[in-house]
């Protein structure tokens, strides 16, 4: 069989390695500080770790194979194997990188990656020979998000949050995490318009939290000021007013933490995790809402979507790179914010467009 190796010692049932090398650690920890130490990665990162390792351990039991320590050539071998399926690029090296980690936090002998990385490299290559092309998440627009918001349903609480997960994941650029984390507390209306306050993102590492100001809008069904105003108004009619700002809602459109019938708080209602929506249940609400407009292409419209629409828009209007980095929360150093400004540039400064096609 492709993919297999050479047997090491058999390793029976699966190696299921602490979470770190608290052992290196000289002094004995507490159960709060190794709990600290723990949620030194996301939640997100967590679970896609360990189900890649799950998998990894799974072929090396069939195979004969250590996975802790793995030899190279055990995981020369397996991302081999994991080609044979037709796995993504992008797939295969967080596997990868799953394993590196593994190995990293319990302290054990590490593969040597150079052949690894060569083995990576080779593969995007062959798949991009085979005709196979990055599928990226559609940019979403002001047009895009228009459409979108006139496709909600009128009048439901249902049509009302997803216009405000819409409108303000637009212009504040906000990754799904975020809309999934933010609370009515965070939410603060001025004067000038709304101040979102995102206690932790991706490249806040420290968890120090940022103020995102949300000007009013020219456009009453676009503006995140008002339409986050009327969903908080429809919670506090249903006796919220704090607590997750995004909420599961279920058919009949009871609002997940409201009271229900029987004088108890709706739990698990609709999409979500007990009250608060998670970020799948968010991607779903932005995936839907493009079928829901009739789009074409709706199949490539996510939630990231609206990060990339906004942050595309702002470039297009003239913002500098930094201003789009602080606004979105993106290192300064981030490819990402100038492929935006290039995607702008493109059509805008493109060599063809005035040699007389």
């Amino acid at each position: 069989m492709r993919g297999e190796v050479e047997p090491e010692p058999a390793i029976q049932g699966r190696i299921v390695p602490p979470p770190l090398n608290l052992a290196a650690v000289e002094e004995v920890l507490s159960d709060e500080a190794a709990e600290l130490l723990q949620q030194a990665r996301s939640d997100n990162t967590h679970r896609a770790y360990a189900g890649d390792w799950a998998r990894f351990s799974d072929w090396c039991a069939v195979n004969g194979a250590s996975p802790l320590p793995a030899a190279t050539t055990t995981v020369l071998n397996y991302i081999a194997y994991l080609t044979t399926l037709g796995r993504a690029p992008a797939t295969v090296e967080r596997a990868v990188s799953a394993i590196l980690s593994i190995h990293t936090d319990t302290g054990a002998e590490r593969p040597n990656t150079r052949p690894i990385r060569e083995a990576l490299r080779a593969y995007r290559k062959l798949r991009a020979k085979a005709g196979f092309r990055p599928r990226r998440s559609l940019p979403i627009t002001i047009e895009i998000l228009r459409a979108m918001i006139e496709a909600q349903p009128d009048d439901t609480p249902t049509g009302q949050r997803n216009r405000a997960i819409l409108t303000v994941g637009y212009a504040a650029m906000t990754r799904r995490i975020e809309l999934h984390n933010l609370n009515i507390g965070d939410l603060t209306f001025l004067r000038e318009g709304l101040e979102v306050f995102i206690a932790m993102s991706k490249t806040d590492r420290d968890a120090r939290g940022v103020s995102v100001p949300l000007p009013y809008g020219s456009h009453p069904g676009t503006c995140p000021v008002r339409v986050e105003s009327a969903w908080l108004e429809i919670l506090a009619e249903h006796g919220i007013t704090s607590g997750p700002a995004f909420r599961a809602i279920d058919k009949n459109g009871r609002i997940a933490g409201a009271i229900g019938d029987d004088g108890a708080p709706v739990r698990r209602a609709g999409r979500g995790d007990g009250i608060r929506m998670t970020p799948e249940a968010i991607n779903l609400v932005v995936k839907e809402a493009a079928r829901a407009s009739g789009l074409p292409h709706a199949d490539r419209y996510s939630a990231h979507g609206l990060r990339a629409g906004g942050a595309t828009d702002a470039a297009d209007a003239g913002a500098s790179m930094s201003g789009i980095c602080q606004h979105g929360r993106w290192s300064e150093k981030s490819p990402v914010v100038m492929q935006y400004i290039r995607h702008r540039d493109k059509w805008k400064n493109n060599p063809m467009l005035r040699v007389g096609l």
